[in-house]
């Protein structure tokens, strides 16, 4: 049987992953709902399935079976708290919500309603980064003493658009900081401290910002993340018996370097998209088997990056207002 996905949203991701989905075997595109139903019809066009002007009518919709939420991260809950009141099983877009309390209410929400919801953090689904995770695991590299990865690009200055607009849940950490956070978890564990610094947009959302997250055993994460600069986007893993590359870019890894006792092993895969068939796989996988989230991206690992993200966040908002407070 073909699981059918109804799509929230028409924007870039949601066209891309809607043409996964429609080219993946054992599932296809149902249907699309926008607020737009003009941009709705044009992606369905695109990708089958029928049109929906509302959120609520997609949702409803007898055809759709799972729920692909890719609107801006400030309107992820109502449309998840909307799917999970019907019924439907979700994957939604990360960051789940733009706050701690709404993340830990969703959370609740769907564990009460015993409905399948997951983070499509696709990153988790890389095969070179679930290699590394094991890599590190089975003490291969040793104790592991640092962790640097960066995600940032340049992103023109709008106030009024989604990365930079506060209601829409703009922000650097928000949109690309969640990716080095939540590999460092995966590799380190819990933070014992979280220690951040950075800028602030004229829209008081934080333009870019480094952490420096202490460990257990004194192992600590160097993270960037920005929307005013591209730093190199490479992650480097290094313990007291080698270390480990992953790039170039992190987050959609095509190359793992191992270093260990001065022989050098590459590991490569050539599927950029690769993270995204995963986990709508494991979504497809969990709904047939009546799971209501997933062991690789479980919901406590959610609300355990959003809670250092939510803490980082306002470090940077108290630095900035003391920063005013001290101007002329």
């Amino acid at each position: 049987m073909s699981l059918g996905w109804g799509i929230a949203a028409t924007g870039r991701i949601a066209r891309q992953v809607g043409g996964i989905i429609a080219a993946e075997p054992g599932m296809h595109v149902a249907a699309v709902g926008s607020r737009s139903v003009e941009r709705a019809g044009h992606l369905a066009g695109e990708l089958g399935g029928r049109t929906h002007g509302s959120y609520a009518d997609l949702v409803a919709d007898p055809a759709v079976q799972a729920v692909y939420v890719t609107t801006p991260h400030a309107l992820h809950a109502e449309v998840v708290e909307l799917a999970l009141a019907a019924g439907k099983p979700v994957l939604c877009e990360k960051p789940l919500t733009h706050t701690l309390a709404e993340t830990e209410r969703l959370v609740a929400l769907a564990a009460d309603a015993g409905t399948f919801l997951m983070e499509a953090l696709w990153t988790r689904f890389n095969p070179l980064v679930q290699q590394l995770v094991a890599l590190v695991r089975a003490g291969e590299l040793g104790q592991i003493r640092s962790l640097s990865a960066a995600f940032g690009f340049v992103a023109a200055y709008d106030g009024s658009a989604r990365l930079w607009n506060p209601t829409l849940g703009g922000g650097a950490l928000l949109d690309v900081g969640v990716y080095p956070v939540d590999l460092a978890r995966q590799l380190l564990g819990e933070p014992m401290s979280v220690h951040a610094c950075g800028g602030l947009a004229p829209t008081g959302v934080d333009s870019d910002a480094g952490l420096l997250l202490g460990f257990a055993g004194g192992a600590r994460a160097l993270l960037e993340a920005s929307l005013v600069h591209a730093p190199p986007a490479a992650a480097v893993v290094t313990g007291t018996a080698g270390r480990a590359v992953l790039g170039p870019a992190f987050h959609a890894p095509m190359s793992l370097v191992v270093e260990i006792d001065g022989q050098r092993v590459e590991h490569t895969q050539p599927d950029r998209c690769a993270g995204y068939r995963a986990e709508l796989r494991e979504v497809a996988r969990c709904v047939a088997e009546g799971r209501t989230q997933s062991d690789v991206a479980p919901l406590a690992d959610t609300v355990r990056t959003m809670r250092v993200l939510a803490e980082a966040r306002r470090q940077l908002a108290a630095a900035g207002q003391a920063s005013d407070r001290g101007r002329p």
